[in-house]
């Protein structure tokens, strides 16, 4: 049997940025959305958020089917990782396993710009406009957190997030 016979072909995916849907009303941040599950099939979702000086990210939280990369491409992005909150920098990874509470912000003086991918990929752009239509009053925290099954975002308390975003 031939590798074609076996395997089937995806075509190639490109998202030019002036394509990308971009989320708008979040004062802190605008949510570019890359690439979805349905779009990759099933290999990863993408996006792309740019954060204001000191802009809340999202809050603790933790994925069961998702490892979730971070790729900073400017600035600082302060994240929690378990227990402890960290500063990345421009150029740095980070590679967080389904399970583990995780949270993240520009830090207080510091935009952030960065790539998030999750691997593999879960339909997450209509959570993304939920928070969106949030923001803009148009829905509410209730369905939100009605949705952490579906979107694999469960929301956790941290109270070493609280503290480093209380300083």
């Amino acid at each position: 049997m031939s590798a074609t016979a076996t395997h089937r072909r995806q075509d190639a995916l490109l998202i030019q940025e002036a394509q990308a849907e971009a989320l708008v009303h979040d004062p802190g941040c605008i949510l570019r959305l890359l690439a979805d599950a349905d779009q990759t099939d099933g290999a990863l979702t993408a996006n792309r958020s740019t954060f204001r000086v000191g802009a809340d990210g999202a809050p603790p939280h933790f994925h069961t089917g998702a490892t979730e990369l971070f790729f900073v491409l400017s600035g600082a992005l302060q994240v929690l990782v378990d227990d402890q909150v960290k500063i990345l920098r421009a150029g740095d990874t980070l590679v967080v396993p389904p399970y583990v509470p995780h949270a993240f912000a520009a830090p207080q003086g510091h935009e952030a710009d960065v790539l998030f991918v999750f691997a593999p990929g879960r339909e997450r752009f209509e959570y993304y406009r939920l928070l969106d239509r949030l923001h803009s009053g148009e829905a509410t925290l209730q369905e939100i957190l009605d949705t952490q099954e579906r979107f694999d975002n469960h929301y956790v308390e941290s109270p070493a997030w609280r503290a480093a975003r209380t300083v």
